[in-house]
């Protein structure tokens, strides 16, 4: 079947901007509806198609969504991942980290950086950098809360190339195309705000969730990520 464009590109347009609403409450269709977002001005009939997929996928779970349990501690970490230069249109990386509180999922995000990354190195310093900033924000917010985060917060991230250019304090010429607003991570680093972690892609929740993965990972990461079905059967 020849992929044609769609004759009625508004109807993919309202449905993509729903889902888009939707992916505020369910981290498992985070990465294909940034997929099919990026088509919102030329749809063809294969991005409709998968559209539909998603719809039929949703109905099927209606009740799955995001568990929030009580612990002890409010604890804060994240999981940082790039897909170096994934989008073959434009070169460009794709951005993927989620942060956590107290084992409960805060915050994620699934976006295409602005810029091209030179090497996926520098793909993986831009997203620890989103990272930490978006982890600095959710501990200030929990300290106005009256909640209190002791000791430096994690940042788990499989590319060791990143963590060297975050530790390296003198700047060296392989950093001078990386913007001066992504040296915030190294800046953090040394302040011992956060600290780094090496984590295995097989455990890499950030790139699990923004990823094309089989079924039984992808229902492996829905239980890491407390995603629970309230109409499935006991």
């Amino acid at each position: 079947m020849i992929d044609t464009h769609l004759n009625d590109q508004r109807r993919y347009r309202r449905l993509i901007k729903k889902l888009i609403y939707l992916t505020i409450t369910r981290p498992d269709i985070t990465f294909v509806v940034g997929v099919l977002s990026r088509f919102m001005y030329q749809p063809r009939e294969a991005h409709w198609s998968a559209a539909l997929k998603i719809l039929a996928y949703i109905k099927g779970c209606q009740g799955k969504g995001l568990v929030y349990r009580k612990y002890e501690h409010v604890r804060i970490f994240g999981y940082s991942d790039s897909g170096y230069v994934d989008n073959r249109g434009n070169r460009k990386s794709t951005t993927r980290n989620c942060t956590f509180a107290g084992e409960n999922i805060v915050t994620w995000r699934s976006k295409k950086q602005d810029v091209i990354s030179r090497s996926s190195a520098k793909a993986e310093y831009r997203v620890m950098a989103h990272t930490a900033c978006e982890m600095v924000w959710l501990k200030n917010l929990l300290v106005e809360l009256s909640f209190r985060q002791f000791g430096p917060m994690h940042i788990h991230c499989h590319k060791q190339s990143a963590f060297y250019i975050a530790q390296n304090l003198v700047f060296h010429k392989r950093t001078k195309y990386i913007e001066v607003d992504y040296h915030f991570i190294g800046d953090a680093w040394t302040k011992n705000m956060v600290t780094l972690q090496f984590t295995p892609s097989l455990k890499q929740l950030a790139d699990r969730l923004t990823n094309i993965v089989s079924p039984q990972v992808f229902s492996n990461l829905c239980n890491k990520l407390d995603m629970l079905d309230i109409y499935a059967p006991v």
